[in-house]
């Protein structure tokens, strides 16, 4: 295995000790997004001329699909507990479900109108890439969270 595939996994694997002694929620945040630029900029193989560009498209499609789902999601998901629903009229329930079909639909537009503005810097191959590291990024995450759990 090269290099290069090797030492992404192991600065990840290494990091993710910090990220689990961290107690600030934001912290914790940079600390991730810090892993993860680290890991796609290896993926990815960008050249200079394409980092300047994709990063600040990048950065700002990230943060705003962020918000949308923890700041909208978060807010439908409190409005969801078992005490609520049991409570919750007919009306109110539809109204609830137009609101997060309205945010799925935003997210989705976000995500198209991030992947027309790559198609102008990167090519198809690289932007596809971006999607497959993105879950191989997000899986690990998820992994490194799980076996921490277990640990405890």
């Amino acid at each position: 295995m090269k290099l290069k595939k090797i030492l992404p996994i192991l600065l990840l694997l290494t990091s993710f000790h910090f990220y689990a002694q961290s107690s600030d929620m934001k912290e914790k945040k940079e600390q991730i997004k810090a892993l993860k630029v680290a890991f796609l900029t290896t993926e990815l193989d960008l050249t200079t001329k394409e980092a300047q560009k994709f990063w600040p498209i990048y950065n700002t499609y990230d943060d705003a699909q962020f918000e949308m789902r923890h700041q909208k999601m978060r807010s439908y998901m409190h409005q969801m507990n078992d005490v609520t629903l049991d409570k919750i009229s007919e009306k109110e329930a539809l109204n609830l479900l137009n609101k997060m079909e309205g945010t799925d639909e935003e997210l989705y537009l976000l995500r198209k109108k991030f992947v027309r503005d790559l198609k102008e810097i990167l090519p198809a191959v690289k932007i596809l890439k971006l999607r497959k590291s993105e879950e191989n990024f997000n899986r690990k995450l998820l992994h490194q969270y799980r076996d921490r759990g277990n640990r405890n």
